[in-house]
């Protein structure tokens, strides 16, 4: 109730509205911002569906996702309206995205022409070694002097090789030069702004650096890097920067408005977060972990295994800002995998009582390395395991050690970057939905053992595309002057533990995560029913020969005795 008395209470003062479209791979939000004081007025949320087809391949389905955004985008407009709030004050536009997560449709249909493939998925994990091998000296970094990104699943171009090799529909339409490519900002963007009828292809910077199809340099697609993985450049859409009118609203009750804000989830937190200045950085918690700092206007090379990533670049005729980045694949994801997959939880919140209930997790470690490591590792190979269990161990120490794996993998990403940049960080800003935990923001204080700081608004990446769209030229509604920018309101976690007791814990830790990889093999060996056989696993494989082996032995020598 008292949201809403306050936003009536306002309404008179209201100034220009923007809205943001937030696309996250696990829900899909429309949110509306007062361009003049960041205050968030109103949102609506609808989850989104993971199918998982086979192991390691996550799926979501291209019209279920632009259904979300209608259905947000009408869910805010009732909310508004029934706050007295008048929509058409709503001058602009931005979407912010999951990144990486690849869609092939047909520009003639408007059809998808296959699920949306997530950027967690890894059924490209053979073609990436295959391209691994051919490189001099099996170099997962042949291409990083152009991308800023090691060749890895993560990345849209091998997932776009994935569906052109495979998937029929997708050949022929290329063929037919009827395909488009895009990731999710491009098919939205699409759809909302005509579709087959005369709908925009377009992307921007920061979400076309995810591709490895784009040369950070030059800021735009590079020829030799499209040869490299046969993608024909044609399907590619048109880059343009972070902020500027990209085409207007063709239907729903938004219809006339611009989009004119675009940036990649992480690149609209760092801009949400207010980090302009080189040096800068946020870690954001959503179903992955990113931490992203600011390294000006030119692109710093990792050799810590961090990536190097366009931060934004808030206008056409403005610089662009790189950043570096540390990627973790499972943050949130491993509170769903305890939910759906194990059922020891029914909600997030009760993650939070079972975890306090022990406030420890006596010496049981989790890496969930589902989808293989990420930053700082980049390995392919590993999986998810749980270790240093007894039979004291229960679902609460696991539930801490669930959160606490959160804790460590973004350590291991601060710890690469400090050494990147050789000056530490003396504090971590943070953001996403994770960081409603108090417990987590108190653990990861006490695991980095420097102070972690919360904007009491936790919308940063929504705001950080709102920003985006209402500076654009021709709004014009928001200003990004330093001197303009709302001063942010946060709570701050200061470390709790000895730096002692964290360095032992951070040391095993980093035990556990040696035990975790290597684990899978790439190359799965198929039996004649097209399923994988179980010697693709090469420590069973040498199992079941050597027990086969040692039997028939035995039963030699028991013949000749």
């Amino acid at each position: 109730m008292n949201d809403t008395m306050a936003a009536s209470s306002h309404r008179i003062m209201l100034g220009p509205l923007v809205a943001a479209i937030d696309q996250g791979t696990s829900s899909t939000r429309f949110l509306v911002f007062n361009s003049k004081t960041a205050e968030l007025l109103s949102h609506h949320q609808v989850e989104i569906k993971q199918s998982f087809p086979k192991e390691g391949w996550v799926e979501e389905d291209p019209k279920e996702i632009l259904q979300s955004v209608y259905e947000c985008m009408e869910r805010t407009c009732e909310k508004l309206t029934q706050l007295n709030i008048d929509i058409t004050n709503i001058k602009a536009i931005g979407v912010t995205n999951q990144r990486e997560t690849t869609l092939v449709w047909d520009k003639e249909t408007g059809e998808p022409l296959y699920n949306a493939i997530v950027w967690l998925d890894l059924r490209t994990q053979s073609t990436v070694e295959r391209l691994i091998n051919k490189t001099p000296g099996r170099n997962k970094n042949h291409l990083k002097h152009k991308t800023g990104l090691p060749i890895s699943t993560y990345f849209s171009a091998v997932k776009l090789r994935w569906l052109m090799d495979n998937v029929a529909e997708v050949h022929e339409a290329i063929v037919s030069h009827r395909a488009m490519f895009g990731t999710v900002d491009s098919w939205l963007i699409w759809c909302l702004t005509g579709g087959k009828s005369g709908g925009v292809h377009c992307t921007d910077v920061t979400n076309a650096s995810r591709t490895m199809l784009f040369n950070i340099h030059t800021m735009d697609w590079d020829p030799e890097l499209c040869k490299y993985f046969g993608i024909p450049m044609e399907i590619l859409p048109r880059v343009r920067s972070s902020s500027e009118i990209y085409g207007l609203m063709k239907s729903g009750e938004l219809s006339g408005v611009p989009i004119s804000g675009c940036l990649g989830d992480q690149s609209a937190a760092l801009v949400g977060q207010m980090c302009f200045q080189d040096g800068q950085a946020k870690n954001t918690y959503g179903t992955g972990c990113f931490l992203l700092r600011n390294t000006g206007a030119k692109p710093v090379m990792s050799d810590h295994g961090l990536l190097t990533t366009v931060a934004y670049k808030l206008g056409r005729d403005k610089p662009a800002c790189y950043a570096l980045e540390g990627s973790v694949a499972i943050a949130g994801a491993v509170v769903r995998w305890l939910q759906d997959n194990l059922g020891i939880i029914s909600s997030s919140e009760e993650l939070e009582k079972l975890a306090a209930s022990v406030c420890t997790s006596y010496g049981c470690y989790f890496v969930p390395a589902f989808s293989g490591l990420y930053a700082p590792y980049w390995e392919p190979s590993a999986r998810g395991i749980i270790c240093g269990l007894t039979q004291f161990t229960n679902k609460s120490h696991l539930a801490f050690a669930a959160l606490e794996a959160v804790c460590f993998q973004t350590r291991e990403i601060l710890d690469a970057m400090n050494q990147d940049s050789g000056i530490p960080l003396t504090q971590l800003q943070v953001d996403g939905g994770m960081t409603s935990n108090r417990l987590l923001m108190q653990l990861q204080a006490d695991i980095l053992c420097i102070p972690v700081v919360k904007p009491s608004m936790p919308e940063t990446t929504a705001l950080g595309a709102a920003m985006a769209a209402g500076a654009a030229e021709g709004v014009s509604v928001w200003s990004l002057n330093p001197e303009d920018l709302t001063e942010v309101t946060s709570e701050k976690f200061e470390p709790q533990i000895n730096p002692e007791e964290s360095e032992y814990r951070y040391a095993r830790w980093k035990k556990a995560v040696q035990k975790s990889m290597n684990w899978e093999t790439t190359e799965p060996v198929f039996n004649g029913n097209g399923e994988t056989s179980i010697f693709s696993s090469v420590p069973l494989g040498f199992y079941i020969m050597g027990s086969m082996l040692m039997l028939i032995g035995a039963r030699y020598i028991a013949g000749h005795n």
